[in-house]
């Protein structure tokens, strides 16, 4: 993208659906990092365990399309086994790529293959594991102790469709000043810590909210597992996680998921009511963000000053995410460092 200056495509776990949205022998096209996929969930378990709250065997990846006459698997492919049938001929593909069976042919060509890409299901998201230059997966997707809990709510989601990238929707999370000029809060956050931690960012501020019982400070503490998968935990009336993911879609559009859960308080509708309001709040900030990422550029360095938080030091963490190439090094940063 012309606007940025940095790889369209960033590597890690990004996630591509819902456990829910996968029954066993589900099939779904997907379209990710510029390319086409198919995810399907075999009607067997096999040897592979999957993650409590799940059913059915572990969900797959692959390329979209047969090897043998260019057939898109995700559309009218058929789940036999652990494999995918391709609509057009019936050739099937197990989750390692391999051909497992052509119906009317006794010999499988050795080049009958389709790539595999890595998956996990983890906290009722699947995840898919993107490199530029084809690495293994680094690091896991954490396993969440909200995540199943019958302590806390089910997922309330929310999903966008933004013409941004994935670096400069997660710079918000440092960029102190916005939040009071451009969201209009009370008071600017209070940065208590930022710190890269590997793969990890980890911030927390302090924030006053404004609540249907009045006015409350609260801790927002942030783990930003590279691009892909953050988990935001806000605590001052009723503690609720936002996990959320930033999925490239293509050259243009990053697909946006916001997945909400509370900490259960002793009358449900309370619950119901404060978190309605959190959610409300939220969602009400990030559509204020998209005008404003969809049409900006970005600029190196920025002309920082005191009070926008660690921008610096959020900027120089993004750096390991690229191996298809590099952004610019972040330039000395003493203002708001």
């Amino acid at each position: 993208m012309s606007r940025f200056p940095f790889p369209r495509y960033p590597d890690g776990w990004f996630q591509v659906a819902y456990s829910a949205e996968l029954p066993p022998g589900g099939v779904v096209p997907l379209r990710y990092f510029g390319q086409d996929l198919v995810l399907f969930r075999p009607a067997t378990l096999g040897d592979t365990p999957n993650p409590p709250g799940t059913e059915g065997a572990a969900p797959q990846v692959l390329d979209a399309f047969c090897p043998h006459m260019g057939a898109h698997l995700g559309h009218g492919g058929k789940v036999e086994g652990d494999s995918i049938r391709c609509p057009f001929h019936a050739w099937q593909f197990d989750g390692t790529g391999r051909c497992t069976a052509i119906p009317y042919a006794q010999r499988i060509p050795p080049k009958a293959t389709v790539r595999p890409w890595q998956v996990r299901e983890v906290n009722g998201l699947i995840m898919v594991w993107y490199h530029g230059h084809g690495a293994p997966p680094s690091w896991e997707v954490p396993v969440l102790p909200e995540s199943n809990n019958p302590e806390w709510t089910p997922y309330e989601t929310r999903r966008w469709k933004i013409r941004t990238h994935n670096q400069e929707m997660a710079e918000n999370s440092v960029d102190i000043a916005h939040f009071r000029y451009l969201h209009g809060t009370q008071d600017m956050p209070k940065v208590l810590a930022a710190e890269p931690q590997g793969h990890v960012l980890h911030a927390v501020s302090e924030i006053l909210m404004r609540t249907p019982m009045g006015k409350t400070s609260g801790i927002v503490d942030v783990h930003a597992h590279g691009f892909g998968f953050t988990t935001t935990r806000f605590t001052g009336i009723v503690e609720t996680l936002l996990v959320s993911s930033a999925t490239t879609i293509d050259e243009e559009y990053v697909e946006i998921r916001f997945s909400f859960t509370l900490k259960k308080l002793a009358h449900k509708d309370v619950t119901l009511t404060v978190g309605k309001h959190y959610i409300a709040e939220i969602e009400r900030q990030l559509e204020q963000d998209i005008p404003i990422w969809e049409n900006k550029i970005y600029v190196h360095p920025p002309l920082l000053v005191e009070g926008d938080g660690p921008i610096g030091i959020y900027r120089k963490w993004c750096r390991q995410f690229y191996s298809e190439g590099r952004p610019p090094a972040p330039a000395e940063v003493t203002a708001s460092a």
